[in-house]
């Protein structure tokens, strides 16, 4: 269909081939009689908002109408206004034939969309991990009626990824809230359900799209892309106000999958999850990196701002605000740092572990633990002469904790009988009395991260399955 060479000329703005469809979902498609003609468009569409441009098409040879024309709005939301209310109406008194209205979509692509899709109804924003569905629900509620709410959550823990999905009944209503809500949330409209993860669209837009950034459009609908992370990429650059946080948000001209987004940040020790969110109308990628302590993710950010992937693409990282206090997250980051410090001095030379016993007044104290881990008050150790219900397997990356620091955090969980580690391994395992409390202790400390070491707890094989293992020949 040759939209560009045979329309009519509607006078005022009008908007280049390179903005057809900017902002995102501002142009519809009308199938009309093919006497209609372009002052009767303009006057039944233009209570819905500023129309910057009219398309009739037509005919190359007779340049009779082919009774199908486009109508492009300056915001997305006054395009999906007209839809509803016009899709099915009668132009003038003399027609016969009800119109038909759909969201035109962009020119790779080659359907339209029409009142009921999935697509123009859900939003995806970003959140603060404290949010409830109710929260979610009372923010995005001014925009219009929602259908429902949905906040992603670990599927382990069961906590927020401070990511939710809100979904209106009708288009206009997500359009106003991409347009209208604050620009924290990032919001964008999200894909459906039933779409797969793998789109072969070539993106219309992502070739024409080379706006100024740093240049704040009027229509906030491709958040991610007005960050000012693409338009330098000078590691020295000082944001006085910038928010520092565990999280990231990741942007890349070309699009990826979540192998290789957790390829490239893995290799920053810390990595707890990465997800992959895929905007329908760009071919931009777009991602969420999480890290389990913050001093992982400023590295992150750091090192891997401006990196290249694949080669010629650089990507962009900025830390996302979750409302965490970032004086708090630098404390605990200094404070995670020099103990695994201390921790490592005593590992690779014990004559050094009377220094941190008896060098000064804290030699007395209780071993200090920094971790976000929500651990139980101490509780007494079982006699050394109890009977073993069950033995701990302990992993530590990239050294093991002192002994007196591992003895105070598996002891927390009640019935420890003995702690010890493993000579020149880093490895340890802690005996139990009970086996409700093992397992407690696997639940609370499994991938966790204690004065900056990860540990891996997991059941160990008892004595008689190890003396039953095929010994070594060699």
């Amino acid at each position: 269909m040759d939209e560009a060479g045979s329309c009519a000329s509607g006078g005022g703005f009008r908007p280049g081939v390179d903005s057809l469809d900017e902002p995102p979902n501002s142009r519809i498609f009308l199938v009309i009689s093919k006497y209609t003609p372009e002052s009767v468009l303009r006057e039944r569409f233009s209570p819905f908002g500023e129309i910057q441009d009219i398309w009739v098409v037509r005919d190359k040879h007779t340049k009779e109408s082919k009774g199908i024309a486009f109508v492009k709005f300056a915001r997305s939301s006054q395009a999906c206004r007209a839809m509803e209310e016009m899709h099915g109406q009668c132009l003038s008194p003399n027609d016969t034939k009800p119109i038909k209205v759909f969201i035109a979509q962009s020119r790779s692509s080659g359907s339209h969309r029409d009142v009921e899709d999935e697509e123009l109804t859900r939003i995806f924003v970003m959140i603060p991990k404290s949010y409830t569905e109710e929260d979610l629900r009372e923010k995005f509620k001014v925009y219009g009626d929602i259908e429902y709410c949905s906040i992603i959550k670990n599927k382990v823990t069961g906590e927020s990824k401070g990511l939710g999905y809100v979904r209106y009944l009708k288009p206009s209503q997500a359009a106003q809230a991409i347009e209208n809500c604050d620009r924290s949330f990032r919001a964008i409209l999200a894909e459906p359900k039933n779409k797969a993860s793998e789109s072969s669209e070539q993106d219309y837009y992502s070739n024409m799209r080379q706006e100024t950034l740093g240049h704040e459009p009027r229509v906030n609908m491709f958040p991610f892309e007005q960050q000012s992370e693409f338009s330098s990429f000078d590691k020295n650059d000082n944001r006085g106000q910038e928010a520092i946080s565990k999280r990231l948000s990741v942007v890349s001209r070309v699009p990826f999958t979540e192998e290789q987004l957790f390829s490239i940040f893995d290799i920053v020790p810390g990595l707890e999850y990465c997800e992959v969110q895929r905007d329908p109308y760009s071919n931009y990628g777009h991602g969420v990196v999480q890290y389990f302590n913050v001093a992982s993710a400023i590295y992150a950010k750091y090192k891997l701002h401006g990196f290249q992937y694949p080669p010629g693409n650089r990507i962009g990282v900025s830390f996302i605000d979750d409302g965490s206090n970032a004086t708090d997250l630098l404390r605990k980051m200094a404070t995670q740092m020099v103990a695994a410090q201390l921790a490592s001095m005593v590992w690779n030379n014990p004559s050094q572990q009377q220094f941190l016993q008896f060098g000064g007044s804290s030699g007395s104290q209780m071993p200090q633990i920094q971790t976000d881990v929500v651990l139980p008050s101490c509780k007494k150790k079982a006699p050394p002469e109890t009977p073993v219900k069950e033995r701990l397997f302990i992993v530590f990356n990239p050294h093991p904790l002192p002994l007196d620091v591992l003895e105070d955090i598996f002891c927390r969980f009640g019935n420890l009988i003995e702690v010890y580690l493993v000579s020149g391994k880093n490895v340890g395992y802690a005996k139990y009395a009970d086996r409700i409390s093992a397992n407690d202790a696997i639940t609370a400390l499994h991938g966790k991260i204690l004065n900056g070491v990860r540990l891996k707890v997991m059941l160990a094989d008892s004595p008689r399955e190890e003396s039953n293992k095929r010994q070594r020949t060699y």
